[in-house]
Parts: C-alpha cells; structure tokens; sequence
C-alpha cells in the first residue's frame, strides 16, 4: 500500500476529528502524556503550512504532526506525532518525523527544534535526527507552550514542578551544534 506524507494543506483540514481522536485513543491506551488538541487547532497548523499528513492511497487518514514556533521563533517544536493503529508498524512514523523536521529547518533554519515525549520510539527517532536529551530549562521559557500541557493527564507533575520537569523527556536539536565542515579541495 502506497502511503504519501506531505505537508498539509486546506484540503486536509477534514481529518482534523479523526486526528484528535487518534490522539486521545493513543493517550488511553500507552496512559502516557499526550496533551489532547481540539480539531479548531489543528486546522490552525494546517492552513498555516505548519503540519504533516499522511494519506493512504485512497485518501484514509495514516498520520499526523505538526510544529509550532516559541520564544520569538527561537524555538520550533515538533508536537502531536499520531499514527492511526492501521497503519502502525510501517514505518509511517519516521517518514512523518522526517518530513515534519525538513519543515521546521525549512521555515525557521536557525531556530533550535524540540521535542517532549515519554515514547521510546519518538526518543530513538530523535536522536537519529541529531537531537539530544535535555533538562526543560533548555527548552523554552515561553508560557504559552506550557499550556498547552494543560491536557495532558500529568500536568499537575509539570506544574507542580515550576515547569522545570516531568514525566516527559526533552529533546533538543540546536542547529549551531551540527555544523558542516567543507572541505575547499573538493569543493
């Protein structure tokens, strides 16, 4: 089955229930910290260039991501990985993954990209990118992100914890860090 991820478009604002179902199924069942979206936010990121899909080759739903900009756009983060139970053990995640870090490099080249997760998978896949585990206080200070902890089911550990820690782990890719070296003899 041919699966196309992509950046989203108006088009895609249709599945915008169904990903936020995913999401809440998906919390429920790993009984982790997934912060629940409404379906008006994620049609936000998605009319504004700001989300990845994947479709099936007949239009089903497969998967979803998407980021947001913190700290003046000194920060991206990369949020809401989901994919649908049918179409888990693909792949599908890291193809999503790729395309949504493409994209933050994309529209904020210079900003450091993070990511918070308690999932193994999204921890090994970020590290492939070159993101590295780090203490919240080298995430964004911004308070708007916090809040959007607020659905998770272990927000009162966050707050509790003056948004200094949790039961999530930060991952932090800062482009400075990852410099290319060109050799002028080949260049």
């Amino acid at each position: 089955m041919e699966i196309n991820v992509t950046v989203a478009n108006e088009s895609h604002t249709k599945y915008a229930q169904e990903i936020c179902d995913e999401i809440y199924i998906s919390s429920q069942e790993r009984k982790t910290g997934i912060a629940k979206r409404t379906p008006e936010y994620i049609c936000e990121k998605i009319l504004a260039g700001k989300a990845v899909i994947a479709l099936s080759e007949d239009g089903e739903f497969a998967g979803f991501s998407y980021i947001e900009s913190w700290g003046g756009k000194s920060f991206v983060a990369n949020s809401g990985l989901i994919v649908h139970h049918k179409f888990r053990g693909l792949g599908l995640a890291k193809r999503i993954k790729e395309q949504t870090f493409r994209l933050s490099r994309q529209l904020f080249p210079d900003a450091k990209i993070f990511s918070i997760t308690t999932g193994a998978a999204v921890m090994k896949m970020n590290y492939e990118f070159g993101f590295r585990p780090v203490p919240f206080t080298e995430l964004t200070d911004d308070p708007e992100f916090w809040k959007g902890c607020q659905g998770c089911r272990h927000f009162d550990i966050l707050e509790s914890h003056d948004y200094k820690m949790c039961i999530c782990t930060g991952l932090l890719y800062d482009p400075k860090e990852h410099i290319e070296i060109h050799n002028p003899d080949k260049d």
